[in-house]
């Protein structure tokens, strides 16, 4: 088999550091599936980035057909096949999401510029860096001859922070907590809405708010949980999210690649078409299922008062975000 060609950019950093294992170990393209890896970061890295492309080396594993480390985008980004946009300004303690946006966007337009140029019409591209939905926006805008449904933004980790939540809630292992929804922006307007989810549990599959009983702590102590979870890691860690956020990244990547299981669904920021409601032209997270490499956003779940409210302040937030870099961009 050819290998395919996977780009993680911020190859240098703490997320790259936990997923390149999981993409040398064939946990997110298969166990038979051989890998050419770009490791693409900034000039000043390379130095770490060395090291790094030395401990892929050591892991003697048979996937790795070839690493390149490189700082120029057009040799990272040439004949792409997925790219894990991980590089990004990261947030710091007290940081405000709009001088997040700032120093972000610009690099996502020369990303986007470049996957434009270099990389495959059908790559997959999958934005971490935030704020993952606009800067996934931005970097679709500058890479218009290929598809905007190629161009998807991580809350996968919200979702696992979430089934997690819900399963130690319930007492389960976490893989009988099903169909968990992340709706909006990955940030703390972020719905997490656990009103179409099942757990399996005694043997027994029962919608999950029968199984907790106790809407206020899923309307209010779950909901406030996930929405601050990323800035709880922050305030303990000092860092941001490192293994959490490689490991959603793989998952995410590997269901695209391979689609979804039957009857479930999963979180993916996608580029919005109008479904319930919500403004087009914004990545907004929603449940889809995948087939093909083909996601499609799942139709018909009830959005009741309070969801939809939750569903208005987040998608207002990215509006605004999406201002706020076109103003960045005309500068």
């Amino acid at each position: 088999m050819a290998p395919i060609n996977v780009v993680v950019t911020g190859a240098a950093g703490q997320i790259a550091y936990s997923l390149l294992y999981q993409l040398a170990a064939g946990n997110v393209f298969g166990q038979d599936v051989p890998i050419n890896l770009r490791l693409l970061d900034i000039a000043p890295a390379m130095g770490i980035l060395n090291g790094v492309v030395m401990e892929l080396e050591d892991l003697a594993s048979p996937l790795l057909s070839d690493v390149l480390p490189t700082d120029q985008p057009e040799l990272a980004f040439k004949d792409a096949d997925a790219a894990f946009l991980v590089g990004a300004m990261p947030r710091k303690q007290g940081m405000e999401r709009k001088d997040l946006l700032a120093a972000n966007v610009k690099i996502f337009k020369v990303q986007g510029e470049a996957l434009d140029k270099f990389a495959k019409k059908t790559v997959k591209v999958l934005v971490v860096g935030n704020p993952a939905n606009t800067n996934a926006l931005m970097c679709s805008h500058y890479a218009p001859s290929i598809p905007k449904e190629n161009f998807t933004a991580m809350t996968r980790l919200d979702q696992n922070r979430a089934q997690a939540a819900l399963a130690i809630k319930l007492g389960v292992v976490v893989d009988k907590v099903k169909n968990v929804t992340i709706w909006g922006n990955h940030s703390s307007t972020q719905y997490p809405d656990a009103a179409h989810a099942t757990v399996e549990k005694n043997g027994k599959v029962q919608p999950v708010p029968e199984a907790v009983n106790d809407e206020s702590w899923l309307n209010q102590t779950f909901v406030e949980t996930i929405q601050k979870r990323g800035a709880a890691v922050i305030a303990a860690r000092t860092m941001s999210s490192a293994m959490s956020a490689a490991k959603a990244a793989g998952d995410h990547m590997r269901d695209w690649w391979y689609g979804t299981q039957p009857n479930q669904f999963v979180s993916m920021g996608v580029v919005s078409d109008g479904s319930y409601g919500i403004p087009k032209d914004i990545v907004f997270s929603f449940p889809v299922t995948i087939k093909d490499k083909q996601y499609k956003i799942v139709q018909g779940l009830n959005i009741n008062s309070f969801a939809r409210s939750k569903l208005d302040i987040t998608a207002k937030e990215l509006e605004e975000e999406r201002a706020e870099a076109n103003h960045i961009l005309q500068q």
